[in-house]
């Protein structure tokens, strides 16, 4: 990876999410906080434990209810995703989604996912998902949104040579902001040979509930870039 690329060693504030809770939690997902989450919390013993198990390892960035995150994890048994969200209303119900579902390949870190990346010893990760990410569509939030430079710089670090990041929105301006930065790195290319490898779902996609909504100004986009 080149020197120009290297992410910071001390990030700043986290500023691509709105709030960090809303409602009151539910009182089977207040529960699961103190119940659940210490035994699937990613923190360096459990990170620790996954990475000396030899396992894949993949990380959703963002993972809102969580519906993707357990979904993908009662398909792929033998892999170990990580999940990371500051929203705690939606920590609440993906820890739901693990409980109902006995899932037992599951760690969430209910917080700022790059310090973790920073954590993650180099060519750990398998995939990386950041899927629907919160677009800040006016021009001077831009720099809140999550891809950057710096972000990419630090999923370069963390993944295998051939390992991907799938990149979803349905916002065409973010589309076209995460595609030039994807393109700008040395350490991605996009593999993609016509418009279906974009606007088409890949096979193993999740349709969550946030999707259905359609709150974009596009039909959702999928972007997998892989690590050089």
């Amino acid at each position: 990876m080149s020197e120009e690329n290297t992410p910071p060693a001390e990030w700043g504030p986290m500023r691509s999410f709105g709030r960090i809770k809303s409602r009151k939690l539910k009182p089977q997902q207040a529960s699961l906080f103190d119940t659940l989450l210490p035994r699937i919390e990613a923190n360096d013993a459990h990170v620790a434990a996954a990475l000396a198990s030899g396992r894949d390892l993949w990380l959703e960035i963002g993972f809102g209810g969580g519906e993707h995150l357990a979904a993908q994890a009662a398909r792929n048994p033998a892999v170990t995703l990580i999940g990371c969200e500051p929203f705690l209303n939606g920590v609440g119900s993906a820890l739901r989604h693990i409980a109902d579902g006995d899932l037992k390949n599951v760690l969430i870190l209910p917080g700022d996912a790059r310090p973790l990346l920073d954590k993650l010893p180099e060519a750990s990760l398998s995939r990386i998902f950041i899927l629907f990410a919160d677009p800040w569509p006016k021009a001077r939030h831009n720099k809140r949104r999550f891809i950057q430079p710096e972000t990419i710089a630090a999923f370069a670090r963390a993944l295998k040579p051939g390992g991907t990041v799938r990149f979803a929105t349905d916002w065409a301006d973010y589309a076209d902001w995460a595609l030039e930065r994807f393109l700008a790195s040395p350490d991605f290319t996009w593999p993609a040979q016509s418009q279906s490898d974009w606007n088409t779902a890949p096979a193993d996609h999740v349709t969550t509930r946030y999707e259905t909504k359609g709150l974009g100004d596009c039909k959702p986009v999928f972007f997998d870039f892989v690590r050089k």
